[in-house]
């Protein structure tokens, strides 16, 4: 098991535990003109892309020799590359193509969680609503995802690299997790009762 570490890299990263506060302040008064339905379904995307951007990650690994075991049972990949992974380390290893195909695969994945709110919901603060909750599920599901199919992240406090743009930020796993899980409660507790936007 990793010891803790509190910062995130670079030191801006870490201003991110500020969305939830956020989130919740801004939506208290007024509430949120958002259906049951719209975030089960919202919810239920986040997930299923979560698990396939982890698919992506597992291909990647297996790809550049990073995965023991893949030639065999998920088992197989369990037994010998659960924990002995570093995903820091694909990051120093990864050829320059593949980084760039990596890039703008991270860009393209906010277009889809952007294009979902847009989907989702009429007015602009419902958007930026619907767009956090996916991307709250999406990458807790992602972490879901790995940890089912090669048991990585070995624990909360596994060093990860969350996100290539603009530049690598760096992590371990309970940072965004947290984030992620504390923005799903601040939204919930902020959509409005009403039994018109019940369904």
């Amino acid at each position: 098991m990793n010891q803790f570490i509190l910062l995130a890299e670079p030191l801006w990263v870490n201003l991110l535990i500020l969305i939830p506060v956020v989130v919740f302040f801004l939506f208290r008064s007024n509430k949120l003109l958002i259906t049951r339905k719209q975030l089960l379904f919202a919810a239920i995307f986040g997930m299923a892309f979560g698990f396939v951007e982890s698919s992506i990650v597992i291909y990647l690994r297996a790809a550049l020799g990073f995965l023991p075991g893949y030639m065999g049972s998920l088992s197989d990949v369990v037994q010998q590359s659960g924990n002995n992974y570093q995903q820091v380390e694909l990051l120093n290893d990864l050829p320059k193509s593949l980084f760039t195909v990596e890039f703008f695969r991270e860009a393209a994945t906010i277009v889809m969680l952007i294009t979902i709110a847009l989907l989702s919901a009429k007015k602009f603060r419902e958007r930026c609503a619907v767009f956090l909750w996916v991307f709250s599920f999406w990458d807790i599901f992602y972490y879901v995802g790995l940890w089912l199919t090669t048991r990585w992240p070995s624990s909360l406090t596994t060093p990860d690299v969350l996100f290539l743009i603009p530049v690598p930020w760096l992590s371990q796993v309970w940072f965004p997790c947290l984030v992620s899980i504390l923005t799903i409660v601040a939204i919930a507790v902020n959509i409005k009762s009403n039994p018109s936007f019940s369904e």
